[in-house]
Order: structure tokens, then sequence, then C-alpha cells
């Protein structure tokens, strides 16, 4: 039996702690979403993810895939863990502390539908909100993805998919308002043009620093020479590199990756001879590691390749 009235109005009031400050739809599957929780933000580091969350009994958005009747329970929540985005600039259009605000933003892709009987539950619901409206923020912000490991004369990479690019977002609000020395280079793969929500702001980021160098990848409108681009062909085809001023050092680089685990490339451990196999599509991982990087092998035995594995 479908929930009162009553009851979503009393489920809302127990169950949501948050409030959607500032929505920006980017395209219609698309949008940048503030978030003001009721308690103070704890401190946190950019580059670390918290929780969102809706109630099952919330609309979904049209058009996306229908839930299976009795697949999901009314009165709980469905929730999901996002990495905290940064529109890097503030009202004044200039780079401010990474956490001087009382909000967070996110960088969300609407999920239309899986490729399985089981419907996205969240983000048909995330994109039915309007400011002003409540929703469930998680109280723990936490993740071992951020910047705790590069000095300030470094080399930054920053390779992203998608929405991926979140939390490079944030890092480098922090890399740009500390005064970072070393080269930053980012670079974001996404279908079409459209998807580059954050493209005038990278773009005018890189003509103010001259040490930021920023490359929008689309793979399905295809570049000036008729190609069709990824972040693994940027890597070996030298971009990276000429951005850098020099091939990247591993002694004095750091590489971030998030986004689509084809792009970042895993490699796995063989539990009985303990020797680790790249996965059959190139990754960046493998790239990289034949020029001496090595990736992040756990929390005790860390690289200079540090990934979030990031994908819808």
């Amino acid at each position: 039996m479908p929930l009162s009235p009553d009851q979503v109005s009393e489920f809302r009031t127990q169950r949501y702690n948050a409030t959607v400050c500032l929505l920006v739809k980017i395209n219609s599957d698309l949008m940048i979403l503030r978030v003001k929780p009721d308690q103070p933000l704890k401190t946190h580091k950019p580059g670390q993810y918290t929780l969102l969350g809706l109630g099952n009994w919330e609309p979904r958005f049209p058009g996306t895939q229908d839930e299976l009747p009795g697949s999901v329970e009314e009165s709980k929540l469905a929730r999901r863990s996002y990495s905290i985005s940064s529109s890097v600039l503030d009202e004044n259009g200039v780079v401010a502390e990474a956490q001087h605000k009382d909000w967070l933003e996110f960088y969300i892709v609407l999920v239309r539908k899986t490729n399985s009987d089981k419907a996205p539950s969240l983000t048909p619901r995330l994109f039915m909100l309007r400011e002003g409206d409540r929703i469930f923020m998680g109280d723990k912000i936490t993740g071992a993805y951020n910047l705790d490991k590069v000095k300030p004369d470094d080399t930054v990479v920053l390779l992203s998919t998608g929405t991926g690019e979140a939390p490079h977002n944030y890092m480098l609000q922090q890399l740009i308002y500390q005064g970072h020395k070393g080269q930053i280079i980012a670079a974001c793969c996404v279908r079409q043009k459209m998807d580059l929500g954050f493209l005038d702001l990278h773009q005018s980021l890189a003509q103010k620093q001259s040490n930021y160098h920023y490359f929008p990848l689309t793979t399905r409108d295809l570049d000036a020479t008729g190609r069709k681009r990824y972040i693994q062909d940027l890597v070996k085809d030298g971009d990276i590199d000429k951005a850098n001023g020099e091939p990247l050092n591993p002694d004095k680089t750091h590489v971030f990756l998030c986004g689509n685990p084809a792009m970042i490339g895993v490699p796995e451990k063989n539990r009985e001879t303990g020797e680790y196999t790249y996965p059959q599509t190139e990754g960046i991982i493998e790239i990289l590691e034949k020029r001496g990087f090595r990736a992040d092998r756990g929390h005790q035995d860390s690289g200079n390749i540090h990934f979030e594995e990031y994908w819808s």
C-alpha cells in the first residue's frame, strides 16, 4: 500500500537533514547540486566523498527505467556515495579557500536505465529536486583519495571521465588557492561537448594560471584532426608531457584517475602468485607503470598513481 501524504511528510521530517541550496542543470541529464546540512560541516579533504539519499517514496524523473512492483520498500532511503565537487571560484570570481563555505557541491549525471531489471534508484529522484527541497546527506565525509602526498613543486595530473571530474575540481581549487608551484594538468573525456559542465571554467583558469593546462576530450564529437581521442591517447601521444614542459618524472609527479574503470585499468592480483595482471583494455595505470610509475596497492602500499573507480 502506498504511503499516505501524512506518512510522507513525517518520513521527510525524520529522515532528511539537509537542504538543496542551489541546483544548476547543465543539460537534461547533468546537474550541479549544492546541499547545506542542518549541522555544521565536518572537516574534510578535497577528493573525499559522502552519502546523498532520498526516500523511495519520492517521485522519479519521467522517461527513466521503471522500478518493478515490490522491488523497493517505499519507506526506505535510496542512498549512494558521491565525491564532493567544486565550481572552484566564489561569487566574486576568485579562487577561494576550499572549506570556507557551509554547503557541499556535487556533480551528478542522470542514470536513466541499467542493464538489468533493477532500475536506478537514486538519480531519477535527485533530478526531480528543486531549490529549497530537503534531502539526506551523510554525517561522515571520508576517503583516501586526496592530495596528502603532493609536494608544492610536484606535477599534478588529474585525469577523469564524465562526472569523475568532480573530486578533481575540488583538488584543483585547493592547489590553486595554496599557490601550488608545480604544473597542474587536467583532462576530462565525455561523449559530447555539452557534457563538459565546467569547460568554460577550466579554459578561463588555464588562461589565468600559467601552470594550469586543461584538455577536454569528446568521443562523439571528433577533434580537429577527425580523430576520436581518449585519455589514454593524451598520455601515449605526448600531450601531457608537452604541457608539463618535459616527460613526466615519477619522482616528482602524482597522477589522479577518476571515472571509467576501463580508462583507469586497475590490475588484478593473483592471490596464489601475488602477481598482477592488467585488464585486456590498456588503461592509464599500465601505460604509466611501463614508464616507471606505480599505482597504489592499498593504504599501506602507496604509489604515485592514485585512483577512484567511479562509474554509474
